[in-house]
C-alpha cells in the first residue's frame, strides 16, 4: 500500500475502536473519552501496538497521526471557548489565579521531594517537581462537556486556572533553560514575562475590537462555509501566536480564540461546524493517540516504587493545591475538590514539558517512563473522577432543595455568591 492507503486505512481502525470504545464507556456510566483513551492503549505499543504492523511500512505513519491528533486538541480547545463567555470568564479572575498558581507550586515542591528521596540531583529534583506541575486542560474539559457542567462556576473556574498554570509552568522551565544557557538574571526571564504579556495584550485587543467587525463581513460573503473556514484560520493563527510570540501552549491559544468567537454573530454557524468536523475526525484521533504514545513495557523494576510516586504525588499535589485555591476563592469543599480533580490530568503537556528534561539532562531514561505512566494514569482517572463528584453533587442537591433552595442558579448568580 501506499503512504496514503496506509494512513486512510489507520484512521479508519482508529475512528471506529475510538467510538465503539466511547458507546461502552457510556453505557458503563462513564465520560465517552474514557473509553477513547484506553483503546489508545490497547492499540498502541503497550499491546497490539497498530502502527508498527507489518503491513505499514511508512516510517512517518505515527509522525502523520500524531499531528492529526494535535489538530483534534486544538478544535477542542476552540470548542470550550466558543462555549464560554469572556464576563463569565473575568468574573473568575481570582480562582483562576489562586487555583493556578497553587495548582502548580504544591505539585512542584512535592514532586521535587519525591527526586530527592530518589537521590537525584537537585536540579533534576526540581525538574522531576516541574513536569508535575503542568496541567492539560482539554480532556476535562471535554468531560466537563459531556456533563453540561463546563459553564458552571467549577467549570469557569478550571479553565482560568489552567490558563495561569500554563503561564507559570512556561515560566518555569523558561528558567530552567536559562539557567542551562548561560545562568538566570533579570535578562533571560524579563523576555520570557514581556512575550506572555504581549500575545495575551494582542490577542485580546484583536478579540475584542477586530474580530467582531471582520466576522459581520465575512457572514455575509456569497462563499461556501466562508464562516467556518474564517473559523478556523483564526484558530490556528491564535494557536500558532500563542507559541511563537507568547512562548505558551498553542491550546491556550486556540481557546482564547473561541472566547473570542463566543462575542460574534457567527457563533452558532461556527459551533455546529467545527463540533462536527472535530467530534467526527480529529478530536478521537487526538485521544486515541494519547494511548498510542505511552509504551508501558518500558517501565523497569527498580523505578516502580519512583513512579508509584509520582503518580501519588502527581494527582494529591494537583487536587490539594487547585482546591486550596478555590477554598481561598469561596468554593465549597465539593467544588474545590471538583476543581482540583479537574487540573489532575497532565496530557500532551506534561509529556512536552517531561521531554525537553530528557533532552536536557535534566531528567534520566529510567525516571522518564515514569512520567509517561503518570501523564497517562492521571489522564485516565480525571474523566470518571471528574464524573462520580458532579453525581454526588446532583444527589447531594435532591433533599435540600425542597428545604430550603431554589432551583440551581445561572452563572452569573453563582458568581455573585462568591
Amino acid at each position: 500500500m501506499t503512504p496514503f492507503l496506509q494512513f486512510v486505512l489507520v484512521a479508519a481502525i482508529i475512528l471506529f475502536a475510538a467510538k465503539v470504545a466511547g458507546y461502552v464507556s457510556t453505557r458503563l456510566g462513564q465520560p465517552s473519552v474514557l473509553g477513547e483513551l484506553l483503546i489508545g492503549l490497547l492499540l498502541g505499543p503497550s499491546l497490539l501496538d497498530l502502527i508498527h504492523l507489518h503491513i505499514f511500512t511508512d516510517v512517518h505513519l505515527g509522525e502523520f497521526v500524531y499531528e492529526i491528533g494535535e489538530l483534534g486538541v486544538l478544535i477542542l480547545m476552540f470548542l470550550a471557548g466558543l462555549e464560554l463567555h469572556i464576563r463569565d470568564f473575568v468574573r473568575n479572575t481570582r480562582v483562576s489565579f489562586f487555583s493556578g498558581s497553587l495548582g502548580v507550586i504544591v505539585p512542584v515542591a512535592l514532586g521535587a521531594g519525591v527526586g530527592l528521596l530518589a537521590q537525584m540531583p537537585l536540579d533534576s529534583a526540581l525538574f522531576l517537581g516541574l513536569t508535575l506541575g503542568a496541567t492539560s486542560v482539554s480532556i476535562s474539559a471535554q468531560t466537563l462537556m459531556e456533563l453540561n457542567v463546563l459553564r458552571s462556576r467549577v467549570g469557569l473556574g478550571l479553565l482560568g486556572a489552567a490558563v495561569f498554570d500554563d503561564i507559570l509552568v512556561i515560566l518555569f522551565l523558561s528558567i530552567f533553560l536559562a539557567l542551562g544557557s548561560g545562568g538566570l538574571t533579570p535578562t533571560t526571564v524579563l523576555p520570557v514575562v514581556l512575550r506572555m504579556v504581549l500575545f495575551l495584550a494582542l490577542s485580546m485587543g484583536f478579540g475584542l475590537w477586530i474580530l467582531p467587525w471582520l466576522s459581520r463581513r465575512v457572514a455575509v460573503l456569497p462563499v461556501s462555509q466562508a464562516a467556518l473556514s474564517f473559523a478556523i484560520v483564526i484558530m490556528l493563527v491564535y494557536g500558532l501566536a500563542a507559541e511563537v510570540v507568547g512562548g505558551m501552549a498553542a491550546i491556550t491559544g486556540t481557546f482564547l480564540a473561541g472566547l473570542m468567537f463566543a462575542r460574534t454573530p457567527l457563533k452558532a454557524q461556527i459551533e455546529n461546524g467545527l463540533r462536527a468536523l472535530g467530534y467526527g475526525f480529529f478530536i478521537p484521533i487526538f485521544f486515541v493517540n494519547v494511548g498510542l504514545a505511552v509504551d508501558l513495557h518500558l517501565i523497569r523494576v527498580e523505578t516502580i516504587w519512583v513512579m508509584v510516586g509520582v503518580i501519588l504525588v502527581a494527582i494529591v499535589g494537583k487536587i490539594l493545591g487547585a482546591g486550596l485555591g478555590a477554598r481561598l476563592s469561596g468554593y465549597s469543599w465539593l467544588e474545590a475538590l471538583q476543581l482540583g480533580i479537574g487540573m489532575v490530568s497532565r496530557g500532551e503537556v506534561g509529556l512536552i514539558v517531561a521531554t525537553v528534561g530528557l533532552d536536557n539532562g535534566w531528567l534520566s531514561r529510567e525516571i522518564f517512563p515514569a512520567i509517561v505512566t503518570m501523564v497517562l494514569v492521571t489522564t485516565l482517572i480525571t474523566p470518571p473522577l471528574l464524573r462520580a463528584t458532579f453525581a454526588r453533587k446532583q444527589e447531594a442537591s435532591k433533599p435540600t432543595e425542597v428545604m430550603t433552595n431554589p432551583p440551581e442558579a445561572p452563572v452569573e448568580t453563582l458568581e455573585s455568591k462568591s
